[in-house]
């Protein structure tokens, strides 16, 4: 196995009015599970396909273990590359897909076999491996995928988006063989999405990307405990964190029209002007309307069974159009009835609304 390092790695595209990547700098550990998240267009792709070798690198460095890859051809880099189209040869078997590259590389033939024979039994296929893939589900095929990158005992795998053509049912079993297949087998993995929960889900750490650049890189529970800034805080999370937007108050608060936001001693400290706070869905508490609570009006509730999500709306100024707030299952809010929300200095993020920067601790 090895780790991975990029320095300063950029990538600009002919004709291009700025670099796709501007210059990235990130290191990763060896045997670790690392997912690149952000929007479209955000430069996770590129990242990835620079350090399989697929797009040139303009300036900077890729190191695998010890390696400089920067200049070698893909076939030499030691990565296996797992896309978001299976790829699969469908005049071919699963056993004669997932052996093909170990064939190119003429690799004895009993070799050969007993690596497709063991990779088949790790991923439940070994009951398909003389069907076409016409005859597979996508999740079967996503596997043989997999199973052709895992019979090449790599360095590293590089996985782009390999989810994205399942169904939601689907996608979410497979994410977790994903994960537990990489935990098993320790190989460094390189994982692009677009998927917040994806992200939070299967990584040991995780990057953040906005316009080609690291906005944060940390565990998924660090990432929604403490988000850098605005842009991280926005994008992690499902519903997406609350973003109000106040007035750093004399009182110590976040003043947003005639209500208070309670705001934690540490941020107190570094608030001045223009403040952002941040609440998550399920750091809300209900209070009576007579507690000073926020007041949202219910226009949707989202009932899940365990619990509940109500969408509302509130006239207060700063807050956004839609308030969304986590209730327990036996709290049935109606539409059109009004609740009042406050919540606790702890669970609120505080965010410089200029520059984006977290203020609390």
């Amino acid at each position: 196995m090895a780790t991975v390092r990029f320095e300063k790695a950029q990538r600009w595209y002919p004709g291009a009015h700025a670099p796709a990547v501007p210059g990235i700098d990130l290191e990763i550990r060896d045997g670790e599970f690392m997912v690149l998240v952000g929007p479209s267009g955000c430069g996770k792709s590129t990242t990835l396909r620079m350090l399989a070798g697929l797009e040139d690198i303009n300036s900077g460095r890729v190191h695998i273990g010890d390696r400089d890859v920067t200049a070698m051809a893909p076939k030499d880099r030691d990565i296996a590359m797992v896309f978001q189209n299976y790829a699969l040869y469908p005049h071919m078997s699963v056993a004669e897909n997932m052996g093909f590259a170990l064939r190119m590389a003429k690799v004895d033939k009993a070799e050969r076999q007993r690596a497709v024979e063991e990779a088949a039994k790790i991923l439940g296929l070994t009951d398909f491996l003389d069907r076409r893939p016409k005859a597979l589900s996508g999740g079967q095929r996503q596997r043989v995928a997999m199973g052709r990158a895992i019979v090449r005992n790599p360095q590293v795998f590089c996985m782009d988006e390999p989810l994205s053509n399942l169904d939601a049912k689907m996608r979410v079993q497979t994410r977790t063989d994903i994960a537990g297949l990489q935990a098993e087998l320790g190989v460094t993995t390189v994982y692009v999405t677009h998927d917040q929960v994806e992200a939070m889900t299967m990584g040991d750490r995780v990057a953040v990307m906005k316009d080609g650049e690291i906005q944060q890189v940390d565990t998924p529970l660090n990432l929604y405990d403490r988000p850098v800034n605005l842009f991280v805080a926005g994008f992690i999370g499902s519903p997406q964190m609350n973003l109000l937007e106040g007035v750093a108050d004399e009182s110590g608060e976040v003043r947003l029209g005639d209500y208070l936001v309670p705001v934690d001693r540490s941020a107190e400290r570094r608030m001045h002007g223009r403040i952002t706070v941040g609440v998550r869905p399920e750091s809300w508490r209900l209070v009576g309307g007579g507690d000073g609570g926020l007041p949202v009006r219910v226009t949707v509730v989202e009932e899940l069974g365990a619990d509940s999500f109500v969408y509302g709306t509130c006239d207060v100024e700063g807050v956004p159009s839609t308030v969304i707030v986590r209730v327990g299952a036996r709290v049935h809010p109606r539409r059109g009835e009004t609740l009042h929300i406050t919540t606790d200095p702890h669970h609120v993020h505080v965010f410089d609304t200029e520059s984006g920067e977290r203020l609390s601790a």
